[in-house]
C-alpha cells in the first residue's frame, strides 16, 4: 500500500523501458520496503531535476542522453561520477531539511564486474563504440582491468578524440579495417524504438574476427549485436546483465539495503519478462 511516507525513486531516460521499474519494484516488494519506482522521460532536464528537489524524490537513475548534461544540476559528485564526468544515479539526502543531490556512477562497477565474471581478460585490442557517458565508464573499467590497447570508435570529431586522449586510447571515426578482439557497444545502435534498432554497430566482419562482444543496450536483450555474437559462437555479455548489476548498486544507494545474489538474479529475470 502506498502512503504519504512512501519514498519515491524514478529514472530519466531518452527512451524509458520497464527494466528499472520492474527490477526495483520487485526488490521493494521482496524486501518489504516502503518505496515505489517509476520511469520517465523529459524534454526539460533542469525542470525535472528541480522536481526531485521540490518533491523530495529519494533517487533517480539517469540514462542516455542525460548522463553528462545532468552534472551542472546536482550539488555534489561522488568520486565514482567525478572520476569519469558521467552520472547514472542521483541520491537525494536532505541536509537541514533542504534537498541535497549527490551524483554517482554505478555503470563502471557493472562493466568491471562483468569483465570479471565472464573471465574477459586483455588478449589484444579492445574497441569501445561511442563517446558518451557509458563509453567513459566502459573505458575506465577496461583500463583499470589491464586493457592497455584501447580504441574509441566515434563519429563526433570533438568528443571522440577528447575521450580517447583522456584514457590513453586511440580514436577513429569508424572501425574500418580494425579488428579488435573485444568489441564493446556503448551507442544506441540496436536499441528498441530507435532508428537503428535493426542495425549492427560494426560490420559483420569485425564481429567474426572478435573473441568477445559486450553490449550495453538493454532493450531488447537480444540486440542484433548480441544475436550475431551468439550465432558466431563468441563470448557474449548482454546489456541486460549490465542493467541488472548497475541497478543493484543503485538500489543499495537508494535504500541502504543490499539484496543477495539470488534476489538480484530473480529481479533481473522479472524485469526482462515484459521489458
Amino acid at each position: 500500500m502506498l502512503s504519504k511516507d512512501t519514498q519515491v525513486c524514478l529514472s530519466l531516460s531518452g527512451r524509458p523501458s520497464n527494466l528499472g521499474t520492474r527490477f526495483h519494484n520487485f526488490l521493494y516488494a521482496e524486501l518489504g520496503l516502503d518505496f515505489v519506482y517509476k520511469a520517465f522521460t523529459t524534454t526539460d532536464l533542469p525542470a525535472a531535476i528541480g522536481g526531485l528537489r521540490a518533491l523530495g524524490i529519494r533517487g533517480a537513475g539517469i540514462s542516455m542522453p542525460f548522463k553528462e548534461a545532468v552534472i551542472p544540476l546536482v550539488d555534489a559528485l561522488d568520486p565514482s561520477a567525478a572520476a569519469i564526468d558521467s552520472v547514472n544515479t542521483i541520491v537525494n539526502t536532505p541536509v537541514d531539511g533542504v534537498a541535497h543531490l549527490v551524483a554517482h556512477n554505478t555503470d563502471y562497477l557493472a562493466v568491471a564486474g562483468l569483465l570479471a565474471t565472464h573471465g574477459i581478460v586483455p588478449s589484444g585490442p579492445a574497441a569501445v563504440l561511442g563517446s558518451g557517458g557509458m563509453a567513459k565508464a566502459s573505458l575506465a573499467a577496461l583500463r583499470d582491468n589491464g586493457f592497455d590497447d584501447l580504441v574509441v570508435v566515434a563519429r563526433n570529431p570533438q568528443a571522440g578524440p577528447a575521450l580517447a586522449a583522456a584514457y590513453g586510447a586511440r580514436w577513429v571515426p569508424d572501425l574500418g579495417e580494425h579488428r579488435p578482439t573485444l568489441l564493446l557497444n556503448a551507442t544506441p545502435v540496436g536499441m528498441a524504438g530507435g532508428s537503428a534498432a535493426a542495425d549492427l554497430p560494426v560490420p559483420r566482419a569485425a564481429v567474426e574476427a572478435a573473441d568477445a562482444v559486450f553490449e550495453v543496450v538493454a532493450v531488447p536483450e537480444d540486440t542484433p549485436f548480441v544475436r550475431l555474437g551468439r550465432e558466431l559462437g563468441k563470448q557474449v555479455v548482454t546489456g541486460t546483465e549490465v542493467a541488472a548489476l548497475q541497478a543493484a548498486e543503485q538500489f543499495v544507494l537508494y535504500t541502504g539495503v543490499r539484496p543477495n545474489e539470488d534476489q538480484v538474479r530473480r529481479a533481473g529475470e522479472f524485469s526482462r519478462a515484459t521489458a
